[in-house]
This record gives C-alpha cells, sequence and structure tokens, in this order.
C-alpha cells in the first residue's frame, strides 16, 4: 500500500499530480475498490435468480439496470466521492472517524453527543459482519464459475473455496505489503476485463442503454409493488464496498481515489451491468450466471481464474479494514488491548490482530459450509453495508451543518436524497431478516455489545481507582515527611489517572519503604485525531524531589507499539524526555505497571452479567506491560483487585 502522505503530518504537501497521483490512483483501485468491483459477479444474478428474483424480462431488465446506474450514481458517486470524502479527519476516514468530528470532547473527558457515539460504534461494530460475509459470498461466487465450465467440476466448488479462503487468512500474518504492488496491476486487469465484456454484448443491443431513464424503475415498482421492493434487496450488492472509499481515505487521500473511480471503475462497472442486460434480453436463460455467460467459451477458464483473484483481494482488503477498526477501537477505549502486530516499518495502516483474524476466519468457514452457495449467502448480505452506510448518512449531515457551518436548508434535502436510497436498500434486507439476515445484525450486535461493556467497565475502573488513589504531589510530602531511602536509578509507573498516583507507586512506597532517585509517573493518552503531531508527542513536568509526571500522546489511528523493533514507540518517547536533572538511562531505568484483577459484585454500575462479561474480557486482555511494549527485563507488575 502506498502511503498519500506523511503519517506525522497529515496534511503536509500539495496534492498528487502526474506519476505520483498514478501510482496512487493504481493502489487504490487494488484496495479500495475490490469489494464493488467483484459486485458483478453475482448482483444481476440474484435479481433474475434469486430467492426474490423477477424474470428476465425486457421491462424487468431495464427497471433493474437502471436502479443499479442510479444506485451506483446517487450513493456512490455523489454521495461517497463529492461529498463524504471531504469530511477528513486529519487525513483518515471511517465511522469511527466521522464520529470523532462530530462528537466535541468536554472537559470530563466524555463526549457531549452520547447518541451519536453509540451510533458510529454500532456502525462500526457492522463493519465486522461485512468482513465475514465478504469472503465468503466473494470466492464462493468466483468458484461456482467452474461449474459453468464442467457442471462435473460442481462438487468441487465447495472444497476449493473452504482451501482458498482457509490459506487467505493464514496468509495475514506475513502483512499484505508485498502484496499490495500486485494488488493493483491485477485490479486494473479485472476492470478492463469487465468494461470489454459489457461493451462486447452492450454493443449487440444498444437499447440496454435506455436504462438511464429512471421512468424505467418507476415502471418496475408500479408492476411488481412489494416484489420489487424486495429486489432491492439485490439490487444494493452492487454499491457493497462503497464505505471502503472513505475509510481507506488515510492512505490515499480524496484525489487518487476520485480519480480511480471516474477514470476506470465506474465506468467498467457501469459497462459490464449494461453488457450482462444485453445478454438478458437476448437470451433470460443466462440468467442463472449472467457475468460468466458473458465471456466466450475460449475465455471462460482464464476468466474465472481471474475473478478468484480479484475476490481474494476483495477479501483482503475487508479483512483489513476489520484490523484498522479494532486498532481504533482499542485506542479509542472500546476494545480489550488485543495483540497488535504491525507487518510493515514503514506504512501505518499495516496491522495485523491475531484474535480479530481466527475469528474471522472460523466464521467464514461456517459460513461457507453452512450456506453452501452464494446465492444462500446473497440473504445475509447487505444489511451491515447498508446499515453502515446509513449511519455515515445521518452523523455526515451533522459534520457538515455543525462543523462547517452548512444551512439546514442545504444539508437537509442532501442527506435526505442519500437516506431516501439508503434506507429503502435497508428495508428491503430487513424483511430477508430470517432468511439470512439476521447474521450480521447478531454479528454486530455481539461486538456493539463487547465495545459498550468494556468502555463503561473501564470507566468503573477508573471511578473505583480514582477515588482510592493519592495524588502525586500528597505522594511527595509523605516521602519527604517520612525520610524515605532513596534507591539509585530512574523508576517509571504507568498511570491511567492524570495526576494521580498508581497503585504500583503506592505499593512500592508502602511496603518497601523506598523510592527511586528520580520518580516519573508517566500517562498513556489517546487524543481526538488519527495521528498526533511529533512536536506534541510528550511532554514533563519536573514536581520536585526528584519527581515527574509525563504524558505520552498517540492518535486512534496510532499503536504505542507501532513499530515492529525491539523497542515500542511509547518507550522510545520516554527515553527522549528532556526535563532538567531526568536521566533515562537505559540499564538504570525500572518500569512498574499495574495488574487489575477485577471481580464482578452487585454494586451499582452494569448490569452482573455485563460485569461478568467484562471480568472475563480482562482476563484475556493483554496487560500494560505488553501492550506498551515496556522491556520484559526491566518491568515488574504489580497486581491489584477491583470490585465493580
Amino acid at each position: 500500500m502506498i502511503a498519500a502522505r506523511d503519517p506525522s503530518d497529515p496534511h503536509a504537501g500539495p496534492a498528487p499530480r502526474g506519476r505520483y497521483l498514478l501510482l496512487l490512483a493504481l493502489g487504490a483501485i487494488g484496495v479500495v475498490y475490490g469489494d464493488i468491483g467483484t459486485s458483478p459477479l453475482y448482483a444481476l444474478k440474484e435479481c433474475f435468480s434469486g430467492p426474490h428474483g423477477v424474470p428476465a424480462a425486457p421491462g424487468n431488465v431495464l427497471g433493474v439496470l437502471s436502479l443499479v446506474f442510479w444506485a451506483l450514481t446517487i450513493s456512490v458517486t455523489l454521495k461517497y466521492l463529492v461529498f463524504v470524502l471531504r469530511a477528513d479527519n486529519h487525513g483518515e476516514g471511517g465511522v469511527l472517524s466521522l464520529t470523532s468530528l462530530a462528537t466535541p470532547i468536554r472537559p470530563t473527558g466524555r463526549s457531549e453527543r452520547k447518541w451519536l457515539v453509540v451510533l458510529g460504534l454500532f456502525g462500526a461494530s457492522l463493519l465486522y459482519g461485512d468482513g465475514i460475509i465478504t469472503p465468503a459470498i466473494s470466492v464462493l461466487s468466483a468458484v461456482e464459475g467452474v461449474s459453468v465450465v464442467t457442471p462435473r467440476a460442481e462438487p468441487f466448488v465447495l472444497p476449493l473455496a473452504v482451501v482458498i479462503i482457509t490459506l487467505l487468512f493464514l496468509f495475514q500474518s506475513g502483512g499484505t505489503a508485498r502484496a499490495g504492488k500486485v494488488f493493483g496491476p491485477i485490479m486494473v486487469t479485472w476492470f478492463v476485463v469487465l468494461g470489454a465484456l459489457g461493451v462486447w454484448h452492450a454493443s449487440k443491443n444498444p437499447a440496454v442503454f435506455a436504462a438511464v431513464d429512471p421512468r424505467h424503475a418507476v415502471t418496475f415498482f408500479r408492476e411488481h409493488g412489494r416484489h420489487g421492493f424486495l429486489v432491492l434487496g439485490s439490487v444494493v450488492l452492487v454499491v457493497t464496498g462503497g464505505e471502503s472509499l472513505y475509510t481507506d481515505l488515510g492512505h490515499f487521500g480524496p484525489r487518487p481515489i476520485r480519480a480511480a473511480w471516474f477514470a476506470l471503475v465506474y465506468p467498467a462497472l457501469l459497462l459490464n451491468y449494461a453488457g450482462q442486460g444485453a445478454l438478458l434480453l437476448s437470451n433470460p436463460a443466462a440468467a442463472e450466471h449472467p457475468f460468466f455467460r458473458l465471456a466466450p467459451s475460449w475465455g471462460l477458464v482464464p476468466l474465472v481464474a481471474l475473478a478468484t483473484m480479484a475476490t481474494v483481494i476483495a477479501s483482503q482488503a475487508v479483512i483489513s479494514g476489520a484490523f484498522s477498526v479494532t486498532l481504533q477501537a482499542i485506542q479509542l477505549g472500546f476494545c480489550p488491548r488485543l495483540r497488535v502486530r504491525h507487518t510493515s516499518a514503514h506504512e501505518i495502516g499495516q496491522v495485523y490482530v491475531p484474535a480479530i483474524n481466527w475469528a474471522l476466519l472460523a466464521m467464514c468457514l461456517i459460513l461457507v459450509l453452512g450456506f453452501r452457495t452464494s446465492g444462500a449467502l446473497a440473504a445475509a448480505y447487505g444489511i451491515a453495508v447498508t446499515g453502515t452506510m446509513t449511519i455515515t448518512s445521518i452523523i455526515f449531515g451533522v459534520v457538515a451543518h455543525e462543523r462547517w457551518k452548512w444551512p439546514l436548508w442545504r444539508v437537509v434535502p442532501l442527506v435526505g436524497v442519500f437516506l431516501a436510497f439508503e434506507l429503502s436498500f435497508l428495508g428491503a434486507n430487513l424483511l430477508k431478516l430470517f432468511d439470512g439476515g439476521w447474521l450480521p445484525l447478531l454479528v454486530g450486535g455481539v461486538v456493539f455489545t463487547i465495545f459498550a461493556t468494556w468502555k463503561r467497565g473501564r470507566r468503573l475502573v477508573h471511578e473505583h481507582t480514582s477515588a482510592r488513589a493519592d495524588q502525586v504531589i500528597e505522594v511527595i510530602r509523605q516521602v519527604r515527611a517520612d525520610g524515605l531511602t532513596r534507591v539509585p536509578g530512574t523508576a517509571v509507573f504507568l498511570s491511567g489517572t492524570p495526576g494521580g498516583a498508581p497503585a504500583a507507586l503506592l505499593h512500592n512506597i508502602r511496603h518497601n519503604r523506598v523510592a527511586h532517585e528520580q520518580t516519573v509517573v508517566a500517562t498513556v493518552r489517546t487524543r481526538q485525531m488519527p495521528v498526533v503531531p511529533a512536536d506534541e508527542r510528550l511532554t514533563v513536568e519536573p514536581l520536585g524531589d526528584g519527581f515527574y509526571r509525563a504524558e505520552v500522546r498517540f492518535g486512534f489511528m496510532e499503536d504505542p507499539f507501532l513499530a515492529p523493533t525491539l523497542e515500542s514507540d511509547a518507550v522510545r518517547a520516554l527515553v527522549a524526555a528532556q526535563a532538567p536533572g531526568l536521566d533515562f538511562a537505559p540499564g538504570r531505568t525500572t518500569y512498574f505497571a499495574n495488574r487489575d484483577r477485577v471481580v464482578a459484585t452487585r454494586a451499582p454500575g452494569m448490569a452482573l452479567w455485563r460485569e461478568h462479561l467484562f471480568a472475563g474480557m480482562s482476563r484475556v486482555a493483554a496487560s500494560a506491560a505488553d501492550y506498551f511494549g515496556l522491556p520484559p527485563r526491566r518491568s515488574v507488575e504489580i497486581g491489584n483487585v477491583v470490585e465493580i
């Protein structure tokens, strides 16, 4: 993946031009557009041969194609490419990033608009459902092409899909830095083939381009009524992946993403859907596999191979997106500290989260083996995508009105147009709730419960420890009054409360009756911006008598253990601290961290089942020493029991 900007300065430098713009656009084609680019494999197939499909009669074909054209034009081109990409949070995008733009933080540290935080958090939770379904339906739909080549290969479709998906997740630990270099050229080839196949068939029946007229969509709904509304649940498949345009904003910037869309992706998609429509006009029996029927007999095997590569790339992008959302959630305090591994020392977005990877793999395999065909999975696909897109539209309206100062007469009609499409798509998919649509909602609900419980539980722990903790100033007075022995060296105590003395420091003084010559109480905080500039990374305040207060800051797209090196960014920042008399000599510095053991009680705070859930998550979460990359041979963890 090619970074569009310096991670330490998201706004540095002019907009990319010339060859650099071309390289970034190539990278965007390979990463951003994989999901939406593989929708032609199954979208029209579900409209005409799925459980709620309509016969491939001329009026139906033109009506569905009209819906496809306007869905891509309004919900993707107008909404994301023209408007939403403007809502960057210091160069980053995505529903969590957008939520932080719309929710100013009070001096108490809490958001002014809790309902927006809940909405954005649920939108992010739904992305995990997309991360489970996309690899399953994409790979299945591509591999099903072998049954078009020869029906005798049909028994091998399911085992082959299982092998490909398993290999895809097994290779995640190696990162996508190297593979990303070939993603772009493969996806460019894919989109060129999409467009070429579409032109070939559409030129045989130019009447298909009449679908641009929205009256065909109106006529379709008038003739089919409720059944036509159900077909929207399949039409929505053409916009799956639209949210990726915004989520990957920070990796490429808006200009390369727009250039790739308008120069190649958008025309190729429209032409391919038009070609499939032209094929159906001349041969309605092709509705079972309209995409693969576009290819001549000699090109069918290469097309299946190319489609399989494209679906693997599309799945890779969605999986990487789930890793990035997890990192943001951890940094914003919504998710337990999981082991996060950075697979590239140069590219900020290249992360690997083992726990999420194996969970996604298990769920994908369950889906493939349970649903068995891409057609069966299509019923489960769509709710997560449209739910997140709807939430993005609502929060975008808040940002446009309150941060950009757009008048309501401008915001309401614009957002209303977006919601008219997305709420229709969402409603159509909710009608498929018992046919599989429950799955992404269940996944999103579970993830949301985990996020909300962890956030609330950490706040209860913070209130408990803050109420019992002395202030650092009082500790200094105690050391001075008691005349405690000062041992040589520097001690760094991690504290979750600025100004408060952590339990590890209090235990050391009260039980060991000693204090180090230099004692640093350090707090690592996450700010409401993706990347913190280098000059704002660390502040150190001398408190007297060899005591210091330090604060290390990271953005929600960063990780204190940022680079795959022996020394974490949090430790490097502390070692670089500048203050009178402060010496961070590596051999003379010891790091102390608390290890809280949470016990659920019937005390007011959360429901008892949520307290037990939080206590269980606390036990599996990485310790502060591990997460912040403290040197193992120079670190001490001190246990502390917290009842909530």
